[in-house]
Formats: structure tokens, sequence, C-alpha cells
């Protein structure tokens, strides 16, 4: 899960607690949650989520909305209108800014006197330092009254407020992002449009300058370069309406990592005035800002230029607006820095390659920033239309609000130093990152087995992923050595993860059903069969080919599982599944002894592991002999005869985590569907904590106090070994996610949601950032397991090979609207259930989608098809779930296109 694991030594804690060794139990836990004789009825005063979230006051302090492109380095937006987290200089750097980066506005009601004021709300509390709040940014400069902040990602928007104001401002803020598109959806760009509309009774002269110091290779980047003289340049550049600075430093060799250059651009709207500086009066002490806050103080403009100057360039648009009219200034942020490491972000590398040059994808599209911000200029409206018809299409959903800001909320991960493409387009990912490093790199299988992100929304990425799995780092045996080293094909970093390898499995079935690519499954079918019976190898997990997972299973919680656990060993039944349908449809006989395990399997874990309330582990220690060398070799002198960190009877939250992602997959049951539902309700009864006052846990703390949560692991009806495993008693959103999701799966609608709004409102904007789920590192992959909860609810499943269709809501509601995609389209459906008859309107809003036939609820009777008001003709019959509903003939939907349906 966590840690690159143990060739470094295991997490301290880890140390500390081995000091104990064995595995004697301790007396049962008192769980915090009432055991009832039935699942517990849902919190009646759930949180309420709205969504989109709109924050005010206190609830700005935190936010931290990422701008960028996806793998493409972000700029975060403060709740206040700041800028902050610039992190586009390969690698993470939380708190990093650079200063005098800020916008001011300037306004005079006819003759009045001018109001001028950085265009930020007033700097919320604390305000304590060893210089008060020090002068970057100058914090002293008189700021607007208050700001609402409404996040619904890809968008921001903050409405600002001040009575001195003769305007009103509002900032709309966003990278384009396309499901579909990752080419779009990539660009190392930002879009920060401020809308300025005349309140007052006069005309209105308003400006709003831009200023930042140029950030390429500064003294705070690179401090250890000591006093050598400053190279950095800032550039006038216009093109068209596009005006601007671009700053570069020639002084940085061509491969030092912070070589590159910036853009602040703005495209100037007709009857705009754009006047510009290269640089700040130069001075000592504070003259510089003060002298640049005179000049734009009187009159609204910059200029004239100065002799001699500082590196602090700046950018003012000026326009005159009468009385009730409204004009817009959109700046654009553009950025270039090609020279990514390993070394620099935090990525482990084969030895000797620490400093290889891996190069950034962007980097290859765009000569430099400038022709990046002209990119987007000239495609500007293109670009927002298509990104606002996604986020319409999500807002639209009739899912519940907390929901839809998880989904979306998490989707910002793909844009922040998480994720990012290598020069030669593959798309990597750590676990998540730290303030100024990544932590736990390597694409972890099993971190992001959980995410239904990358497959839903953008399949090229997913295959990058798969790409690597089923590389370079499967070996000669079968092993999917769990973390890519790059730069990629040199070396191999570890040993095989057992749920790693599974999920991987299934996500390869995954990706060819949402796509229909028969070509590419046979192309890599051969190395995801060696994946799945690696597996029967001697010393293998499942070496006796009984379809039950034993040995030594390493894991997401970076340990092994030893014997016989719901965790691995239904992830085990889910691969057998995926890779029986990909064997079939390839005609390899294979299919039917993965069929024979799978049915073995699931047999033998319903009776031997299910214990009337949920599935539990059979601990069984092996032979250091039986154990893989590369996984002996990072185990030290742990006794694996009677191994310690086990989950044993305990109640672990993704017990069936296996059986969440055959959901998403559409690969059916697993095991029994009744213990499954009996499984989601002993979690709400004993993993749930509807406050935490109570809870003990030393581990890391991701929720606490009054903040209700599922905790990973709970021990309330059975006794806890004297060393479990780790992280048993913490919180992490990702398993969260997970579990409330397959509750929505299984009919548990209440249950599910109430979970998922507990973890948005702990993200609240005060205590925590809304844009930020934090596990090992901040923006953790596996927390976008949120958006599982729209394939859930949605209940749409869609066969591209087979061009096939079921849309089956797990919603309540009568009158039901969703987003749903595919590998080749998005769009929205509206399923209408409040008369007996079944009435389903398709909507293809991006994309082409071919399809032959769909499965609706319903009854035999009357049916219906249409395409664009055309009758279809068809045929229907029951079957599934309800009504299939078969065209004569294949019909594909194009961008536009609403096909309606009736049975």
């Amino acid at each position: 899960m966590n840690s690159p694991r143990r060739g470094a030594p295991r997490r301290i804690f880890l140390q500390q607690a081995a000091l104990a060794g064995g595995a004697a139990a301790l007396p049962a836990q008192t769980s915090s949650a009432t055991p009832a004789a039935g699942v517990a009825a849902p919190a009646a005063a759930a949180p309420r989520i709205q969504f989109p979230r709109v924050f005010t006051g206190r609830k700005l302090a935190m936010i931290a909305f990422p701008l960028g492109g996806i793998g493409a380095g972000s700029i975060s937006l403060g709740g206040r209108g700041q800028l902050r987290d610039w992190e586009i200089f390969n690698r993470p750097d939380k708190g990093n800014s650079p200063a005098y980066a800020f916008p001011a506005i300037w306004a005079r009601a006819g003759n009045g006197k001018p109001v001028a004021r950085v265009l930020e709300s007033r700097i919320l509390p604390p305000y304590e330092g060893s210089s008060g709040l020090g002068f970057r940014n100058v914090p002293g400069l008189p700021r607007l009254a208050a700001a609402a902040f409404t996040g619904e990602y890809p968008l921001a928007g903050i409405e600002f407020r001040d009575a001195r104001l003769p305007v009103k401002v509002t900032l709309e803020a966003f990278s384009p992002f396309i499901p579909l598109d990752a080419e779009e959806s990539g660009l190392p760009a930002v879009v920060l449009r401020y809308r300025l509309r005349n309140t007052a009774n006069q005309q209105v002269k308003v400006s709003i300058a831009w200023s930042i110091e140029n950030p390429v290779g500064s003294r705070e980047q690179a401090p250890a370069r000591g006093p050598a003289p400053d190279s950095r340049t800032n550039e006038i550049r216009v093109n068209g309406n596009l005006a601007g600075l671009v700053m570069s430093n020639p002084g940085l060799g061509n491969e030092d990592p912070l070589s590159g250059d910036f853009t602040l651009a703005a495209l100037v709207p007709e009857g705009t005035r754009p006047t510009m500086l290269r640089g700040w009066p130069q001075g000592r002490w504070w003259n510089s800002p003060m002298l640049f806050w005179d000049d734009f103080r009187a009159d609204g403009e910059l200029g004239p230029e100065p002799e001699a100057r500082n590196q602090i360039g700046a950018l003012c648009l000026s326009c005159t607006l009468e009385p009730g009219k409204e004009t817009a200034f959109p700046f654009l942020l553009a950025w270039r820095f090609p020279n990514r490491t390993p070394k620099r972000c935090g990525w482990t590398a084969p030895k000797g390659e620490a400093d290889t040059i891996i190069g950034n994808h962007y980097c290859r599209r765009f000569a430099s920033s400038w022709d990046a911000a002209a990119y987007l200029g000239a495609n500007l409206e293109r670009l927002e239309e298509t990104t606002r018809k996604f986020v319409s299409a999500l807002r639209g959903s009739t899912l519940p609000p907390a929901v839809k800001d998880a989904a979306s909320a998490n989707l910002s991960t793909l844009a922040t130093t998480t994720c990012f493409r290598t020069a030669d387009g593959e798309f990597h990912g750590f676990e998540g990152v730290n303030d100024h490093s990544g932590c736990c790199f390597g694409n972890c299988t099993h971190v992001w087995n959980y995410e239904t992100v990358t497959n839903s929304l953008f399949p090229t990425l997913a295959r990058s992923l798969r790409k690597a799995s089923f590389g370079y780092s499967l070996d000669d045996a079968g092993a999917i050595h769990f973390r890519q080293l790059l730069p990629d094909g040199k070396e191999r970093s570890g040993f095989a993860a057992a749920d790693g390898q599974m999920g991987q499995i299934i996500k390869v079935y995954d990706d060819w059903r949402l796509s229909g690519d028969t070509d590419w499954l046979r192309s890599i079918w051969p190395r995801v069969k060696k994946a799945l019976e690696f597996a029967w190898t001697p010393g293998g997990w499942d070496a006796d080919r009984d379809g039950v997972l034993e040995g030594a299973q390493h894991n997401t919680y970076d340990v092994e599982f030893y014997g016989p656990n719901p965790q691995c060993g239904i992830y085990y039944l889910g691969a057998l599944r995926a890779g029986e349908e990909m064997a079939r449809e390839l005609g390899d006989a294979a299919a039917d002894e993965y069929r024979r395990l799978f049915e073995h399997g699931s047999k033998w874990i319903d009776e031997k592991l299910f214990t009337g309330e949920y599935y539990v582990q059979q601990i069984r220690g092996v032979s250091r002999g039986l154990i893989a060398p590369a996984l002996l070799s990072s185990m030290g002198s742990e006794n694996t005869e009677k191994p310690a960190y086990q989950v044993g009877q305990g109640c672990l939250v993704d017990q069936l985590v296996g059986q969440y992602l055959a959901e998403t997959a559409g690969l059916g049951q697993l095991v029994d569907p009744r213990h499954v539902r009996k499984t989601l309700e002993s979690i709400y009864r004993y993993n749930y904590k509807r406050n935490l006052y109570d809870h003990d846990t030393v581990q890391r703390t991701f929720a606490l106090n009054d903040e209700p949560a599922l905790v990973i692991c709970d021990y309330g009806k059975a006794e806890r070994p004297r060393i479990p495993f780790p992280y048993y008693g913490e919180v992490m959103t990702g398993f969260e996610y997970t579990a409330a999701v397959h509750m929505l799966y299984a009919g548990m609608y209440a249950h599910g949601v109430e979970c998922i709004s507990n973890i948005r409102a702990r993200y609240d904007g005060e205590r925590r950032n809304p844009w930020d789920e934090a596990e090992c590192g901040h923006h953790y992959a596996r927390a976008m397991a949120a958006w599982s909860g729209i394939l859930a609810l949605s209940g749409f499943l869609y066969h591209g090979a087979r061009r096939t269709l079921s849309i089956h809501p797990n919603s309540p509601a009568a009158l039901f609207t969703c987003f749903w995609s595919t590998a080749s389209a998005w769009g929205t459906f509206t399923m209408d259930r409040r008369t007996p008859e079944t009435r389903l309107t398709l909507a293809l809003l991006y994309g082409r989608l071919r399809l032959l036939q769909a499965n609706l609820p319903g009854k035999a009777g009357r049916s219906s098809a249409a395409l664009n008001g055309s009758a279809l003709a068809h045929e229907s019959t029951p079957g599934g779930k309800g009504m299939t509903i078969r065209m004569r003939e294949d019909i594909e939907l194009k961008a536009g296109d609403k096909l309606y349906l009736a049975v």
C-alpha cells in the first residue's frame, strides 16, 4: 500500500512492533458500534453535502484546487483567490509559490477616488510567524472583504465581495478536461478569467494587473547554486490578441532539472488596453513593491518601464465600462519544464539512472510555454465548450450530491504531481505525494487497482498502466513486479503482490470490455495468461490448483497474509473469471480450467472462511523454503511459520475488494451474494464508527474526534492478534469508498450514501482541503475509487466487443438521469420508470458508440426503438434482468445523437 517496502527497512512502527514477536491473542476488543440483530439503520442526520459545493469564511482556509493538465504539473487555486502550491517544476512542491505572484484590481467610478486592492479576499488567521506574515506577496496590502468559492472539478469559481469596489468581480479558473482525450486534457496551462460588471450608476474604469517574479531556476528553487549572477530574463511577446511575458533563464544548462520557461499572458479583449513591465523598479529593502503599487494605484496602468528593474514581471488589462455593462479579462498561465528525472521527482530508478532525463510528454507537444499558451488561446472556445459539457453532464445527474462531489473532487488527482507522463507518452503514478517528493513510486498495482477513473474516462492512460504491468515488469516466471522502475526496461523492483497481480488481470478484462478492441486483447493475452497461471507455479499462491490462494501473499497492507483470506482470495476468483471470459473470446481452452478453479475456490471460501457474518483469514504459516526468493529477501528474519501482522478473525473493510472490482467490470458474483450482503452489513455494523472519541489507534490519524468513519479492521467480534497487520486501526478514504460503493451495488443505498457523505464532510475546507484526500501522501490514487459510486448507481454496463448495453440503475429514483462513459464515447441517459413502461433516452455528447442490443428493466410486452426520431427495426425478448431490445443491425451513435428505447 504505502511504502516501497522492506528493501529499505520496514516502517518504524513495524520495527517497534516486531520486538514483541509472536501472534498471541488479546482479549476481545469492544466495538464502538453497537451490534444489533440486523444491520443498523443509517444515521438520521447524515452530513448534507451539496453539489457543487460552496465555501465561505474559515472554510476557505485549506482549499487548494489543482489547475493544470493531466500529467503536466499543477498550480492550485486557494480559497481566497490566491495561487498556491506551484508544482510545475518536475516534483511535488507543497507551499511553493514564486515571490510576488498575485493579481491586483483598480477601479474608479466617474471622477471619484480610485480603489486599488490585491484581487484576493482578506487573509485568514493565524497571523503568526517569526516576521509576522513577512512580505512575500505583500500581505499588508488591502484585499477584498470576502469571497465565496465554488468547486466542481475541473471548474472553480470565486465570487468576490467588497462594498467599496464599484464593480462586481468573479473568477472562473480551469484547465481543459475532456474525458477520452488525454492530449487535450494534458495541457500545461491554466485559464484565469476575471469577469467584471459595473454596478455603479456611472462610467467605471477598471484594471487588473498580474505580477510574478520569474520562477525559472530562482534562488528559492535552487538555493545551493550560490551567489552566481542572475541570468533570468523576461521577454514581451504579442501575437494577435495574445499578449504577455515569457520568463526564462538562459544561464541554466540544457539538462538542468529546473531549466524551462514560463508564460504570463492574456487574451486581450477588443477595446481593452494592455500594459506590461518586464520588471518592477529595482530597489533596496521594500522599495520595489512600494514603487510598483504607487504606479498601479495612481492610474490603473503600468509604466513607463524603469531602466533599472528586477525580475518581477507584470501584465495589466484596462477598460472602461458603462453602467450595467460587463467584460472578461482572460489571463493564461503556461509552462514548459522538460527535464524530469527520477531523482528530482522521487521515483526510484535502476542503479546509476537516478539523474537520467525521462522527460515530460507535454514538452514533446509544445516547444515553449508560449506555444502552449497560444494553443490554448486559439482553441479555448472548443476546449471550454467540451469541458463544460462534461461538467454539466455530471452536475445534471440525479445522483446524491455527496456521490457526485466525491467522484468529481478525486478526479483532480490526475492533474496533481501524483501523476505524470514521460517523454515517450507513457502514464505513471505515485501512490501519493509528500510535500516535496513523490511517495511510493511505481504505478503500485495494489493501490491503483482500486481506482476506476483511468479505464472509465481515459482508456489510453489505463492501457499505459497495463503496458507497464504486462511489459518489462512481468518476469519470465509470470510475476508482475508491483512497482515499476524508471527508466523502464533495465531493472525490476522487488517482487509480486498477490492482490496487485490479480487486480491487474481484472483491469485488462475491463479495458477490453469497455473498448471492444479484441486485437489489443489478443496481443496482450499471452502475458496476461502467464500472470494468471503464475499462481500455479511451485511455491506459488495456488500451487495445488484448487482455486484457493495460500502461502505468503504480499498485499496492499505492506505485509504478507499467510493462508487463505478473503482479500486476496476473492481477488483471485475475479482474475479467474476475467481470465475465463477473455480466454473464451480468443478460443483458448484454458477457459475451462479457469472455470473449474473459480467454482471450486468460490465454494471453498464460502464454506471455510465465512463465519455467518463476514469472511475471515485462516492463518497458515509456511516454511521459508516455500517463499519466492525475491520476497524472502525483503523479510529479514521474520518467522514465516508463526507469522505476525495478520488479519485473523477481524472484520476487514476491503475483504470484498475482488467482488467490488468484479461489479465495476460486470463479471458477476464471485461468492454467495447472500454472504456478500451479510458481510457488507457487518462492515457497517462493526467497522463504522459514528464518532472516534473512543477509538484507539497509535497509527497515522486521518480522522478523529467527532468524525464518523469506516476503520480498516474491527476486532469487536474476535480476539485481536497480539501483533495485527499494520494500519488496522486507521481510516483511509480509498478503502471507505470501496466498501461504500459495494453497499450501493448490494442494495444498501442509504448506508453507502451515508458513508460517502461522511468522508466528504471531513473535507470541508477548514479541517482539510476538499481536493486532497491523503493516505500515504497527498492526492492519494486509491481515493479515485470514488468514481465507482457513479458506476454503481448508474447500473450502466457496456460490452464493446459484443456491442451490448445493460442499464439497471441502483438508485431508488423513478426518474433518473446519469452520466455514462465507454472507451469510445460519453454522454447522459435518462430512465423514466414512473409508469409500467420503462423509457430510456440515451444522449451521446462525445465520441461514437456502436450498439446491437440493450437490456432494460421491464416485462414482456410492446417495445419501441428510435434514433433521432426515426424508428429502428428491432425485436424484444425477456432476458438478463429485464427485457432485451435487439436491433436488426448494428447502429452507430455519434455526438449529438439521441437513442430512445421503451419496454
